[in-house]
């Protein structure tokens, strides 16, 4: 956590000089994620609806009529036409109209509680096209302020306000909330509190970066802010976020309880709700304290984002403007300023698009199958189907978890476990729901004798056993055997063509690849890959199950390598061929990290496994990508595989490990040197245009060739595949944005000189051609 981080950092600091600031993950690249984007639309809380856009706001369409208790409490219902309440133009011209008719003028209104009508959410966010519509962003200015105004127009009626939270309440929804006196929320699991406007490249805007921080704490607001995280209700109490938990049940009585005593003076609020401790007072309040922090949170937004989101950078400015000025008025201009300023940048636009593409993929056009699945089984326990296991439980399947010996069950038994021991750790989890989780997988093996009886039950099969196709036939005519007629049948591989495997099977319409990336509970996507005789109601099943998993799915054409692998390929190659050209690990990683990619190439295949990358890369030499292939020698990770230099696994790859320590060690660097045949003197840029324009055109020809179906289908699956830079929207968002003509041009000068590997797709010289984008109005996306 980032104010735990903070803290430790500072008391190292007092203890000893030049103290090493400890490593957080406050804003990680990877927050950009699928577990980011789940209700992120909180880009913009209370935005006043343009002078000519509406001429008679329809106060029904968003709110129920307001009631009026005998003690005085107003209560107002938000009710939007959604399933979730979002804030819109249209909302915020509605909610005004109901302010100044139905709670301003009456004197018989002596506090009010806001909550909503709905079951399970208060606020969502806000539907951020809004924003993304508005092309002159210097014109969400008038509206912010108008926005501010309505909020201090409530607070001048000078009567106790009350927010009463079930479900999410981000973005928009906390901001609202915080301009109140009182929070109470529910206790329900789904409740959740969260500004996660900086995953859009925004900041909270309406208030968020000045109310927050006095209400808990600087490094708390920082901490929420920075990362974009949601906040559950027993947190929520501890930091004094919210004032009371209750049940779901008595959330409305206990709010208009609390707004009774409120108006009665029987509750006093104090702003911060919790007293500060000696060592926050410290770090909080005094000049050398503050200076420390800030220079502890810089670089630790430095360390996890290399400067290249300019979102959370602009948070800081702001509370540091909070900290320092008395003038609220000026305060708020300050954060509106701030927030016009991150929405005319291209790393708020990507992030909005890849927001849009994750809300787009959600839906499907493959039908809705005929039956339900409850029941998911897996077969083999090592690390990929114990993870498909373990995400499957925790969304309430039961789940057949079978490997061929007691020891491999055991040993992914022990993984399952040990990933929620550790959320119960943290709490973000519960043991009632460790128990439950335990409770929906039921271990079997060969030598469990009713193990075909629970198989008997099963509506989806996902087979991760090793990539074999001798023995991918043998399991798929065993389990055939013994399940339902309707059962689909899944297959995990990751470069066996799904037609082929599909062979064995006696229901080839019933048998489709789903392609998860390790480890599964991290990451995000999900390849669904039917080959041509695939049923569409099949296809619809694996989606459906991939959705509810909490996968962002991408479909895939049945080729070699599907469509994230096959654009590692060339990436891959052009590594190597930049090793022989006498780039040394350190630039290789060096440069892509500063490109924006979470890890460097080179830290990539040790993460992987040398083995795996090199798996990968021969397969696909041996493949139909031709020429795209050449250029590079992957023989030296054939080597270093047959010296057992496999990665972070063994201990040794490029690197060297020594717990959280690695380093490359005189071996490696030398073994690099006599691999490279050249030194070219290559710089950081070069490094990039070589493996990124491999990488981006390989992506192209899968649009080409009708691999993946659209760019926004291509850019979530290297975002969320392989960690391309999120600011840069996904490879074909950043051709838009770099200028296609001009990345074809460059292309074209490497080909020159290096050879065909870099000629670039038809497709992409086409677009060149016409001037078109991949995104945008009238383009391929749409988006």
């Amino acid at each position: 956590m980032l104010r735990r981080s903070i803290s430790k950092s500072i008391r190292l600091a007092a203890s000893r000089p030049a103290a090493s600031l400890h490593a957080s993950r406050a804003f990680t690249r990877a927050s950009y994620t699928q577990k980011s984007a789940s209700l992120i639309a909180a880009s913009r809380s209370f935005s006043a609806v343009p002078n000519d856009a509406l001429s008679k706001p329809d106060v029904s369409k968003f709110f129920r009529p307001v009631e009026v208790t005998p003690t005085g409490v107003a209560i107002v219902r938000l009710d939007g036409p959604k399933a979730m309440n979002t804030i819109s133009f249209e909302f915020s011209a509605a909610a005004k109209e109901m302010w100044s008719t139905e709670i301003a003028p009456r004197s018989d209104v002596k506090s009010v509680v806001f909550i909503s009508a709905k079951k399970d959410n208060f606020i969502a966010g806000a539907d951020i096209q809004d924003i993304k519509n508005m092309e002159d962003k210097a014109k969400l200015l008038p509206i912010i302020e108008d926005g501010i105004e309505f909020f201090k127009d409530m607070k001048s009626k000078k009567i106790p306000m009350v927010c009463a939270i079930n479900g999410p309440a981000l973005g928009g929804g906390l901001e609202w909330a915080l301009w109140c006196d009182y929070r109470v929320c529910s206790d329900s699991s789904k409740t959740k509190m969260g500004l996660p406007e900086v995953k859009l490249g925004l900041l909270p805007g309406f208030g968020g970066t000045q109310n927050l921080f006095p209400l808990i704490g600087v490094q708390g607001a920082m901490d929420m802010m920075l990362t974009g995280k949601d906040i559950r209700p027993a947190k929520a109490k501890k930091m004094g976020l919210v004032d009371l938990v209750v049940s779901e049940h008595q959330l409305e009585s206990s709010a208009i309880r609390a707004a009774e005593d409120l108006a009665n003076g029987d509750i006093k609020v104090k702003i911060p709700r919790k007293p500060k401790s000696w060592m926050a007072w410290g770090i909080e309040d005094t000049p050398p304290g503050q200076s420390k922090m800030w220079e502890t949170i810089n670089k630790m937004v430095m360390k996890n984002t290399n400067g290249v989101y300019p979102a959370p950078f602009a948070i800081i400015e702001c509370v540091k403007e909070g900290l320092k000025s008395s003038d609220m008025d000026a305060r708020y201009k300050f954060e509106r300023e701030k927030f016009a300023e991150l929405a005319a940048t291209n790393e708020s636009a990507s992030l909005i698009g890849i927001f849009d593409g994750m809300t787009a993929l959600k839906k499907h056009s493959f039908g809705e199958p005929k039956n339900e699945t409850k029941n998911v089984a897996v077969l083999g326990a090592g690390l990929m189907g114990a993870g498909i296991a373990q995400i499957s439980a925790e969304k309430g399947y039961r789940v057949l978890l079978k490997d061929k010996t007691e020891d491999g069950l055991a040993k992914g038994e022990q993984y399952i476990n040990g990933n929620w021991d550790k959320k119960l750790k943290r709490k973000t989890m519960t043991m009632h729901k460790h128990n439950q989780n335990t409770a929906n997988i039921v271990p079997l093996s060969d030598n469990t004798e009713s193990w075909k009886q629970h198989f008997s039950q099963a509506d989806l099969v996902i087979e991760a056993v090793f990539e074999d196709i001798d023995l991918k036939h043998r399991v798929v005519k065993e389990i055939e055997d013994v399940t339902p007629d309707h059962c689909v049948f899944a297959t995990n591989t990751s470069a066996i063509p799904i037609a082929d495997i599909a062979k064995a099977s006696k229901r080839p319409d019933q048998l489709v690849g789903m392609h998860y990336f390790s480890p599964v509970p991290q990451m995000p996507l999900l390849e669904i890959i039917p080959h041509a005789g695939t049923s569409d109601l099949t296809t619809a099943a694996a989606y459906n199950v991939g959705t509810k998993q909490g996968k962002t799915c991408i479909a895939v054409k049945d080729v070699p390598g599907f469509y994230v692998n096959r654009c590692l390929g060339p990436f891959l190659v052009e590594v190597s061929a930049l090793a022989k050209d006498g780039a040394g690990l350190e630039l290789l990683d060096k440069a892509m990290l500063n490109f924006g990619m979470p890890v460097g190439p080179v830290t990539l295949a040790d993460e992987v496994g040398i083995d795996v990358s090199n798996k990968v890369a021969s397969f696909l030499s041996n493949a139909d990508l031709g020429v795209r292939m050449e250029g590079g020698d992957i023989s030296l990770m054939g080597e270093m595989v047959e010296k057992g230099w496999l990665g972070r696994k063994t201990g040794q790859g490029f690197y060297t490990y020594d717990g959280k320590k690695k380093t490359i060690s005189a071996e490696v660097k030398q073994y690099a040197a006599d691999f490279a045949t050249r030194d070219l003197g290559l710089t950081e840029e070069d490094v990039q245009n070589r493996i990124v324009s491999r990488f981006v055109n390989e992506a192209v020809m899968c649009l080409q060739d009708e691999i993946i179906a659209d760019p926004v289908n291509g850019d979530i699956g290297l975002i969320f595949g392989t960690g391309f830079a999120p600011f840069r929207g996904g490879p074909f968002r950043y051709l838009d944005t770099y200028g296609i003509d001009k990345y074809v041009a460059m292309m074209n000068g490497f080909a020159e000189k290096m050879g065909p590997q870099f000629e670039p797709c038809q497709l992409l010289k086409d677009m060149a051609a016409s001037g078109k984008k991949f995104h945008g109005p009238n383009s391929a996306s749409g988006l």
